[in-house]
């Protein structure tokens, strides 16, 4: 029997061993998407318990928590205490056997806090006491976190409206070397058929200076907004859409549909399909011609419960799967901007794994010699950022693409102690690559194959994001 998450934890064989102690583990993070706050990096924010860096905003850990039967209370609420919290945590977490959660919490609570055994329901109080007392010395306030954690870039994910001040004081703070760049994440500006369209609007026409009045008025405040962005070090944008969208029309269509929601009217499904080609056809060639790298999240079907929704608003874990069949509008919508050689680098991520083959052979449709895999499958994301999930996902690729050129992990995540799940991929990486070694299946090359494991983990993104 091999012991509880040692030093070999996911590591099979010995030359995974190799590759991941002798190469991957070394190597620097980037964080390249995330949805953690930048006044907290800004402002050095030193947590006061382990309950508010796990449990804060963490949705992950909240849907787990209401399949254990856990009151909302103990939850989302405002009326119970953090030690009361991370108990009914601790009482999950010990049900979360096959989970990343398990394996992630214990990841997380051996790297920072020191702490190596299960965390249980009878070592609550214990474990909570040495996580606070830990959270209270400077090597774990939040730039202490992330310096200990080897990272040296971020993106995270922002709003065209958003001022930027805080990456702006992170930027000017020379007793911080680690670069925080924002994302761009347009979907307000995009979703017409949302009843607070016209609000967001007038938010935009602030931030940017323009009387929004027509499709092209829009588009000319994004093109303020983003020169804004590119001034500040974005390099990436992102898009969290519910599906991929190719129905193109033409552009009297696009201000007519646009003319339509300003005057209050509801648009059809047909006019929102053909209104978010159109900008999602923009946005593309506007990364084109910024050099900037354009990530689609699709796939999601969010919101579901609408009386939890009604109490506790968006992002608080009641997601699922989508199943609708994107393979044609998103092989039809990369052509729309290759057409006119206007594509840019283009990461693609769907929540379905289904979809897996289908991303594996539109990558290669649009590859071409202006980048190294300039067409990207992303990591396993969200519900699929587990052993299984990743496996699926690298083997895939490896089978239609070039595992070799992929990009890497990224946590997603709005919490400072997910630099572990790095470390969780990198592990699996390795493993995989080492099983196929040691089943006779690729030549023991150690030079080369420790070379691409750490491209994978690092070396890949610098060069894809120009970091």
């Amino acid at each position: 029997m091999k012991p509880f998450m040692d030093k070999d934890f996911l590591l099979s064989t010995e030359t995974a061993k190799t590759l991941y102690h002798d190469y991957a583990a070394k190597m620097p993070i980037i964080d390249y998407h995330c949805h953690i706050n930048p006044q907290e990096i800004a402002e050095n924010r030193q947590f006061s318990t382990i309950t508010q860096v796990w449990l804060g905003g963490d949705h992950y850990k909240w849907r787990q928590m209401r399949s254990n039967g856990v009151d909302e209370s103990y939850i989302t609420g405002k009326d119970t205490s953090d030690f009361e919290k991370f108990e009914k945590w601790a009482e999950t977490l010990q049900k979360a056997i096959g989970n990343p959660l398990y394996h992630w919490s214990h990841l997380e609570l051996q790297r920072y806090f020191g702490i190596t055994e299960p965390l249980t329901k009878d070592n609550a109080r214990e474990i909570f006491d040495r996580c606070n007392e830990k959270l209270a010395t400077p090597e774990l306030s939040v730039r202490g976190i992330i310096k200990s954690s080897n990272v040296d870039t971020i993106c995270t994910t922002d709003d065209p409206v958003d001022s930027l001040e805080w990456h702006k004081k992170i930027a000017e703070d020379d007793t911080f070397d680690v670069t925080v760049l924002p994302a761009w994440r347009p979907d307000k500006a995009m979703n017409l058929e949302k009843p607070d369209y016209k609000d967001y609007l007038a938010r935009l026409e602030a931030a940017s200076n323009v009387t929004i009045k027509t499709f092209e008025d829009l588009k000319e405040a994004l093109i303020r907004r983003l020169a804004f962005f590119d001034s500040m070090g974005c390099k990436v944008s992102d898009h969290g859409i519910n599906e991929v969208y190719c129905s193109p029309a033409t552009a009297e269509e696009i201000e007519a549909i646009f003319a339509k929601r300003l005057s209050g009217s509801a648009v059809t499904r047909e006019e929102e399909l053909k209104f978010k080609t159109a900008f999602l056809v923009f946005m593309g060639k506007e990364y084109h011609r910024l050099g900037w790298i354009m990530q689609l999240h699709y796939g999601t079907r969010r919101d579901n419960n609408t009386l939890r929704y009604n109490q506790l608003g968006p992002d608080t874990g009641y997601d699922c799967i989508n199943q609708v069949a994107c393979a044609s509008e998103l092989a039809g919508f990369l052509d729309l901007l290759n057409a006119t050689d206007e594509l840019p680098k283009t990461i693609l991520y769907s929540l379905n794994p289904v979809d897996n083959a289908a991303i594996g052979t539109i990558l290669g449709c649009f590859q071409d010699s202006s980048a190294i895999g300039k067409i990207q499958q992303g990591s396993a994301w969200w519900f699929n950022d587990n052993k299984t999930g990743m496996i699926e996902q690298m083997t895939s690729l490896a089978n239609l693409g070039l595992l070799a050129n992929f990009v890497g992990m990224l946590t997603d995540s709005r919490s400072f102690l997910s630099y572990t799940r790095h470390e969780y991929f990198r592990r699996i990486l390795c493993d995989l690559i080492g099983t196929w070694v040691e089943n006779g299946e690729y030549p023991c090359d150690m030079a080369f194959l420790g070379k691409m494991v750490q491209d994978i983990s690092y070396n890949n993104c610098v060069r894809y994001f120009g970091f």
